[in-house]
């Protein structure tokens, strides 16, 4: 992950395609990242970042037919956002404090499944 300093304003990547999802690893990464399709998910793989404590990473998925798999350290709490026909699968820590993945996902198809390393 890329972090910004105070000087710099915040990065966002964005990714996009018409038919097909995206790949994306954890190094790679800013704090801000969309990915849009029409049809396709995205894959995140964040299990090679350290993301310090307090950090809120943030993606946001855009698609009418896709959903997010996401692979996250046990410590990262992920909390999901967005309006879309899936649900959502974690298992993950309730406690507060640490890392934090913000997934917004929004689609008309395609659900949030969080796996853990």
């Amino acid at each position: 992950m890329t972090k910004s300093n105070g000087e710099n304003p915040r990065k966002t990547d964005i990714k996009v395609s018409l038919i097909g999802g995206h790949r994306l690893a954890g190094a790679t990464l800013h704090e801000r990242t969309v990915t849009a399709s029409l049809i396709g998910g995205a894959d995140v793989d964040l299990t090679d970042i350290d993301i310090p404590d307090g950090t809120e990473l943030r993606i946001t998925k855009l698609s009418l037919i896709g959903g997010v798999g996401l692979k996250v350290r046990h410590d990262v709490r992920v909390e999901v956002h967005g309006l879309r026909l899936g649900g959502v699968k974690d298992d993950g820590p309730s406690e507060p404090g640490g890392p934090t993945v913000r997934i917004d996902a929004w689609g008309l198809v395609g659900g949030v499944s969080v796996s853990r390393a």
